[in-house]
């Protein structure tokens, strides 16, 4: 994707070559609407999704991850998304032969700069003097005669909310006090640490440090650049907070996916009777028969009684929507439905999913109750917003029940990305999970765990629910493995992705198993060499009991213990980067959720803890 000319949302005049470019799948994640992003010239935000448009913006069908994404939306007063083109890829620009009206527009952000004359540091506005010459800005300072250039200032604020907008820069060194004439510059030490970093005013020769930036910044006014003009968000109750432009804090994506499942009966009822409503919605029971004479409704109907054609009519008349449930609760049972494997059958061209169980192998421990072998597998990643200064964390279904910051004023759709691959579903036997969450070293562990995520919610104001010591076992087992088979596949470990099926105490559908796939957007799949490995999943097992029975960092990781935790390690157990974390592309959760000592038996900890007290 080449993004357009960086320019005020007013000035967009004139046609120019790209100022940068970004995949397209980093469009939903790192780099997506309201991210701040360096170009090599310039700093921008970019722009919403009413300021994206052009070719290649294909629409992504994914019928249940739209019903819910739209189920919380109603709850949070949000406009949900058009069911029929609810999901969208970005558009894709032509940096050799750009032209307006393709690509994504980003707006200039911030508009304050520094002076990098080393004898001025003046701290201006771009359009306050500012030359713009050779794609840079040019300062004409007091002792020069030729400008000097001047770059982006790398401080912004923001708040919660997701709002952003410039520092106040003149209110900050004038203690909120008036001054007839603001010149300032901006002073920075040799190391650049805060301590060193000075704001003065030429004018009042008041200063002040950047330090004291960290507190007591005005109110919050609302404001949402990437959304254009008529962004602003009015009646924020948020104070600003200092904010880095690239720190890793100044853009959180939320992403969900949903893989596509073949539909039950009632999911695929109301999808036939959506191509042919334009005849059916004013259907009855006596006209039915006359209708379905029709080739178009006769081949829609296909297979299904009148009785039930008719309620899912009156159903849809009603605006009544079909149930899909929770998402992973769906894609779990397809899985443990899949049928076993046949030698020789192969997948449709037309399947976007096809999944056998595999042969069991004699040596694989009993409290792995079956691995499905996912030879087709095709997922659709929508972002629905954003955060900014705090993460947020889903829940076991993969959902955020948080109010996002918005992507865009006027639309209707999300922007996605569709992956197709393969992968390897394990799940493990649900008696010996049952009966390992009631040991009372178990019971011991599980308190430690949830008292060091108690601490970590101390500072949140919307703190999610403790996901329970299962996931834990199950997030763990799931970096074991995939580093295991990421040394025989053929991928590498940042090319494997985890998926969790996990399940509270209480829910209906009790689920324990790991889902690791691998694949990639705007191709056909992969070449199966993840599934050939699921067969012989017995030597990955042991390679993986050995990966985390002894740690690099042991006895140090054994013995961590994350409520007593002082360098805020608060969400991990016996876990670190010699032993558990992986690339946080492969991981849903950031690394965090992880205790090696809740799989096999590691120093420092009881052996009654592990899942698998012996080598597999």
């Amino acid at each position: 994707m080449s993004g357009g000319k960086k320019t005020p949302w007013a000035a967009n005049t004139q046609v120019a070559q790209p100022e940068g470019k970004i995949r397209r799948s980093q469009l939903i994640t790192a780099y997506g609407p309201g991210a701040m992003v360096d170009l090599i010239d310039d700093a921008v935000v970019i722009g919403g999704l009413d300021f994206w448009q052009g070719d290649g913006m294909r629409v992504l069908p994914e019928s249940r991850l739209c019903a819910s994404i739209n189920a919380r939306r109603r709850q949070q007063g949000l406009k949900e998304l058009r069911t029929e083109a609810p999901f969208r890829e970005p558009p894709s620009g032509d940096d050799q032969q750009p032209r307006k009206g393709s690509g994504i527009r980003a707006v200039e952000f911030p508009a304050w700069f520094v002076c990098q004359n080393p004898a001025c540091r003046a701290l201006t506005q771009a359009w306050n003097g500012l030359e713009r010459k050779g794609g840079h800005y040019l300062h004409r300072c007091d002792d020069r005669k030729t400008g000097a250039i001047c770059v982006p200032v790398r401080f912004v604020a923001a708040c919660p909310r997701g709002h952003l907008e410039e520092f106040p820069w003149i209110w900050f060194v004038h203690g909120g006090e008036h001054c007839n004439a603001p010149k300032l510059v901006l002073d920075e030490g040799p190391s650049g640490d805060f301590s060193e970093i000075w704001v003065r005013c030429r004018t009042c020769k008041k200063r002040r440090p950047m330090s004291n930036a960290r507190a007591g910044l005005p109110s919050c006014h609302g404001e949402r650049p990437w959304l254009g003009a008529e962004g602003e968000e009015p009646g924020c109750s948020e104070d600003l907070r200092l904010m880095i432009r690239t720190a890793s804090d100044a853009y959180f994506s939320l992403v969900e996916s949903a893989l596509s499942i073949p539909p039950v009966k009632e999911l695929a009822l109301r999808a036939a009777i959506d191509g042919v409503w334009n005849v059916l919605q004013v259907a009855t029971a006596e006209m039915l028969p006359a209708f379905r004479t029709i080739p178009e409704v006769r081949r829609a109907l296909e297979g299904w009684s009148d009785a039930d054609v008719m309620e899912s009519v009156i159903a849809r008349r009603a605006g009544a929507p079909v149930d899909h449930g929770p998402v992973r609760t769906a894609e779990f049972r397809q899985f443990v439905a899949a049928p076993d494997e046949v030698p020789g059958k192969l997948a449709a061209p037309s399947d976007t999913f096809y999944a056998t169980r595999a042969r069991r192998e004699p040596e694989l421990p009993s409290k792995i109750e079956r691995v499905v072998l996912a030879h087709k597998l095709r997922e659709v990643r929508a972002q629905v917003g954003f955060t900014r200064l705090q993460p947020t964390s889903s829940d076991l279904q993969g959902e955020y029940q948080v109010v996002p910051a918005a992507l865009g004023l006027q639309t209707d759709w999300l922007p996605a990305s569709e992956v197709k691959g393969e992968g390897i579903f394990v799940r493990l036997d649900e008696d010996a999970l049952r009966e390992w969450e009631h040991r009372d070293a178990v019971k011991a562990r599980g308190a430690e765990l949830r008292a060091g995520f108690t601490k970590w919610c101390e500072a949140l104001k919307e703190p999610p629910e403790f996901p329970g010591v299962r996931f834990y076992l199950l997030h763990s087992l799931s970096h074991l493995v995939l580093t295991a088979l990421s040394l025989e596949c053929g991928y590498a470990a940042s090319a494997i992705r985890e998926r969790i099926y996990c399940s509270l105490p209480n829910d209906l559908v009790q689920m324990g198993a790991i889902l690791l796939a691998t694949g990639s957007s705007g191709t056909e799949g992969t070449l199966g060499g993840l599934v050939d490995q699921g067969r012989n999943l017995h030597e990955h097992l042991r390679a993986a009991w050995d990966l985390g029975v002894l740690c690099s960092n042991d006895p140090v990781c054994g013995h961590h213990t994350p409520h007593k935790e002082q360098t805020g390690r608060l969400l991990e157990g016996a876990a670190c980067h010699g032993c558990l974390f992986v690339a946080e592309c492969s991981c849903e959760r950031f690394n965090q959720y992880l205790d090696r000592a809740l799989v096999v038996p590691t120093l420092g900890c009881d052996p009654e803890v592990a899942f698998f007290r012996k080598r597999p």
